[in-house]
């Protein structure tokens, strides 16, 4: 396999203090909130370890008297759900993420606690199969009789293991999957090339994955044997052959297959795997066009190439954007190319972060982006959505997007404030992100320290007087020794002109133009400084299919206007965006991006970030005349 840049080891990234790591807290309160009876309930009760008396609660896996149905898991985990367990997997992996950045020992006994759990499930099952659910629902499928995504389940389970393994050192969770391995090769052993191809037009979530992840791990021709007989040839030779299919399919069915190939690929390094990666993308992105959040799909199925207009109904649903971000994560890997890190931005900011509740923690399963859309708020453990189990996993890695790394340096390819503790000629150094959310914006606001001490001292630097066009940034630089590296710096698609950038205070005079990196090659020594500084605007992105409608961006962040049914604009001029004027600039200690209102019409309104939306009924594409 040929790569252009690695990611760095779990936990030599860490979040500085603000937003971002409000929400990742927020995001580890409610993984650690849900007990491991509840988690671990249904694979109990297929164990045959589980029974409830209706008088308090019976068990032989440890339940406390209080342990009563209105304590339970339900919604999609209830014990009666075709698709009860998918939810074990998607905690397993959180868990991983955030104790391999926070070294938590209380994350990781409750982690390690559950998969020995589960090993206990899969001894009392006979040592292979492992679910919360029988066998018997996969020879329903052989036998062609529905049942709900068995193998979507089980992928998350042996998904969350892998993690497990992986990321905690947890040698029992790969044990566990090798036996699940064995289940499934002599399973599958028996079935014809037609019967998997039959077989592989269900969902089956990411298997291919999973199977090539367990031969990473392993180099067992087992593995790879079962990896070999999820690869989806029918989907991946038309994809191959140029065809487009997708439109009008389940996006949440082929984006976890092509992750499987993108896997395969990486573990084997047969290019024909890479290929497929490529041709989905081009299908799916490039040739398709998106929306103003980055999504492609509505309703979770891929809407016609360059035509969307017709289908702002439901929404783009959290699991694809989350799982389009880790396709963009790996080509960005390969190639080194800034417009998937763009892509993963875009999507970032106006998917993941508005999909997610700001004072809960919870999930709105579909983003609308039509007029009068509102978020429906999944709850804490009545519902379990497949979106649940993407919401603690996105929310879980943040930081192994920002900086990446190759032979000649260091790439920042997210803007994000971090820190990053590296080896370089011996030197022990670290990289820190600053934001300045005075003489710059903060995409993502919240009360600081900093901020009140810019607004209570009087011989600080003067504060603009009115809300900055662009994010500032520092890049600060400690090391034991002066080392020798590259620094490539992302400058995003949106930025307005050229950056800005000075070393040490002096201005650096090459090109600094938008889509590209920005490259500094030099001796670093303990107390460098980079300043970068992204002008942006506000602009009017048209509805692919529909030019004469337009969502207003500021720089990467897509504005929602508060406002429940549709409304047709009449600028003076040409352009849109000049109905718009700022409005609610500052909020005592921070400048607001992303805030304005409409001037000139008759029933004006504001607009906010789409992340900023809670509970009322917002649009984000508005027809002009």
């Amino acid at each position: 396999m040929t790569t252009a840049l690695f990611e760095f080891r779990p936990g030599q990234v860490s979040l500085s203090p603000g937003p971002l790591a409000g929400r990742f807290e927020l995001n580890k309160a409610y993984v650690m909130s849900l007990t491991e009876q509840n988690l671990l309930r249904n694979f109990y009760l297929e164990a045959g370890l589980w029974s409830y008396s209706g008088n308090g609660g019976t068990t032989t896996a440890s339940a406390t008297s209080a342990d009563g149905p209105e304590t339970w898991h339900w919604g999609w985990e209830s014990p009666t759900c075709e698709l009860r367990g998918h939810m074990m997997g998607h905690w397993l992996s959180a868990a991983s993420r955030i104790y391999a950045q926070t070294k938590d020992g209380q994350v990781k006994a409750k982690a390690d606690y559950i998969v020995a759990e589960l090993s206990r499930c899969q001894e009392a099952g006979g040592g292979e199969w492992l679910a919360a659910f029988p066998e018997k629902f996969m020879e329903r499928l052989i036998s062609g009789k529905w049942v709900w995504a068995p193998h979507y389940t089980i992928h998350k389970l042996l998904m969350g293991l892998h993690e497990m393994y992986t990321l905690t050192g947890n040698r029992q969770a790969l044990t566990i999957m090798e036996g699940m391995a064995n289940w499934f090769d002599r399973w599958t052993s028996a079935l014809s090339q037609e019967q998997l191809d039959e077989l592989l037009d269900m969902e089956t979530g990411g298997m291919l994955e999973a199977w090539a992840d367990l031969y990473g791990a392993t180099g067992n021709e087992q593995h790879k044997r079962l990896m070999e007989r999820y690869v989806r040839r029918r989907l991946f030779d038309r994809l191959l052959a140029g065809e487009d299919v997708l439109t009008n399919k389940h996006a949440n069915t082929q984006i976890p297959e092509i992750l499987g190939a993108a896997k395969a690929y990486e573990v084997t390094g047969d290019e024909r795997f890479r290929r497929i990666v490529e041709a989905f993308w081009s299908c799916a992105v490039t040739e398709r066009s998106y929306l103003c959040t980055g999504a492609g799909d509505n309703g979770e199925l891929w809407m016609p190439p360059g035509d969307m207009a017709s289908r702002l109904g439901v929404g783009g649903e959290h699991c694809c954007t989350y799982n389009m971000m880790r396709l963009a994560h790996c080509l960005l890997r390969w190639t080194g190319k800034p417009e998937y890190a763009d892509y993963w931005e875009r999507r970032f900011i106006n998917g993941v972060m508005a999909h997610q509740h700001g004072g809960t923690g919870m999930i709105s399963y579909f983003l609308g982006l039509g007029a009068g859309s509102q978020k429906i708020w999944g709850s804490e453990t009545q519902h379990f959505w497949c979106c649940h189990g993407t919401l603690i996993q996105a929310n879980a890695s943040y930081e192994s997007q920002i900086y990446l790394h190759d032979d000649e340096g260091i790439s920042i390819a997210q803007w994000i404030p971090s820190s990053l503790r590296f080896e370089r000629e011996g030197s022990s150094m670290e990289l820190c992100i600053e934001q300045d959310s005075q003489h710059g914006l903060y995409p993502l606001n919240k009360w600081s320290v900093p901020g009140m001490e810019a607004i209570t001292r009087v011989h600080n630097r003067a504060i603009p007087v009115h809300r900055p066009d662009r994010f500032r940034y520092l890049i600060k630089v400690s090391g034991s020794a002066a080392a020798s590296f590259k620094l490539k710096l992302r400058l995003p698609w949106w930025i307005s002109g050229n950056a800005v950038i000075s070393i040490n205070g002096v201005l650096e005079k090459g090109c600094a133009a938008a889509a590209t990196y920005y490259e500094i090659g030099r001796e670093w020594r303990d107390g460098d400084v980079v300043a970068l500084e992204l002008p942006m605007k506000l602009t009017a992105e048209p509805l692919p299919g529909e030019p004469t409608t337009v969502a207003f961006m500021e720089g990467p962040i897509v504005l929602a206007g508060l406002v429940s049914e549709e409304r047709t604009l009449i600028p003076a001029g040409d352009r849109p965006e000049q109905l718009l004027v700022p409005d609610r600039e500052r909020n005592h200690g921070w400048w607001n991006p992303g805030y304005y209102r409409t001037s000139g019409l008759d029933r004006g309104f504001r607009l906010i970030p789409l992340y900023e939306i809670v509970d009322e009924p917002y649009s984000v594409y508005f027809p002009v005349k």
